[in-house]
């Protein structure tokens, strides 16, 4: 999501919007003020909050979470006529003076993309309820520390939970959990000061690396850029990239984790409490 906000900082920012299509409704999450508050005013910045995107325009957000399944695209020459409501993944259309913009589509039946149209970021719930941002410079591991206190919740979980910490979610928290070679299980509460250390390197460093590696990328090359870079998660059966032991996945009812035996909890394999239910 950030190198996303560096792509349309220097594709969007300085250009007026012409209009603004509205394909599927539900998407919509706001209705005062309305998205044609947004025609001939200019996009003055482009920042995050966390998962969520922030396009400036003169003072008003236009603010995107793009969910599991939702993404932004963008195009040099939109079409000039008007999509139709209905018609495949489409779901907004943001015109530009210059003939540029960009589409958010969500593919799939599950919708969650979700645009408002706010005056302040801040009005959001999502982004009212965030955590700290783990680039920013007051993450400090003496900040970790405090934000884990005596919390009795495996650190995966509070890896995720945007509202302990705001940015990292499913996909990374595997990352920074096989780079601090610790048990996506572990009770937040045990971890020594040592282990937070190493836990705050991880994480900084990960999603620095993360960023630096998307940097200069058009946004339709984002995504696949990500899933190159990830060295466990979406890569279960596959070679652990440190050690060469075979990528372990634990299941649950809307999502998955992945981590190396060998690399994170001492080679042996953690209980897969769907899985052991499906094959009871």
């Amino acid at each position: 999501m950030e190198a996303l906000a560096r792509f349309l900082r220097e594709r969007a920012v300085g250009h007026a919007v012409a209009r603004v299509d509205v394909l599927a409704i539900s998407a919509l999450k706001t209705y005062d003020p309305p998205v044609t508050a947004f025609g001939g005013l200019t996009v003055s910045g482009v920042g995050r909050h966390g998962k969520f995107l922030d396009v400036d325009i003169d003072g008003l957000h236009m603010v995107i979470h793009l969910a599991r399944a939702g993404w932004l695209r963008w195009r040099d020459e939109l079409p000039v006529k008007p999509a139709r409501p209905g018609k495949g993944p489409l779901a907004l259309r943001l015109h530009l003076d210059d003939g540029s913009g960009f589409d958010l589509t969500e593919a799939g039946t599950k919708k969650g993309l979700a645009v408002y149209v706010v005056r302040d970021p801040a009005e959001v719930p999502g982004v009212a309820a965030l955590g700290p941002d783990p680039l920013a410079e007051e993450f400090t591991p003496a900040a970790l520390r405090q934000i884990i206190g005596g919390r009795r919740t495996q650190i995966k979980g509070l890896l995720r939970d945007q509202k302990v910490i705001g940015g990292i979610g499913n996909a990374y928290s595997d990352e920074v959990l096989h780079v601090a070679k610790m048990s996506p299980f572990k009770i937040a509460a045990t971890l020594t000061d040592n282990d937070v250390a190493v836990l705050h390197d991880a994480i900084v460093t990960t999603l620095r690396d993360a960023v630096q590696r998307s940097s200069g990328l058009a946004a339709g090359d984002l995504k696949a850029e990500k899933k190159l870079g990830l060295r466990v998660h979406g890569r279960a059966g596959e070679k652990c990239p440190v050690c060469g032991d075979t990528v372990k996945e634990v299941s649950f009812a809307d999502s998955a984790l992945q981590y190396c035996p060998t690399c994170q909890t001492g080679g042996k394999p953690l209980a897969d409490r769907r899985l052991s239910r499906l094959l009871k």
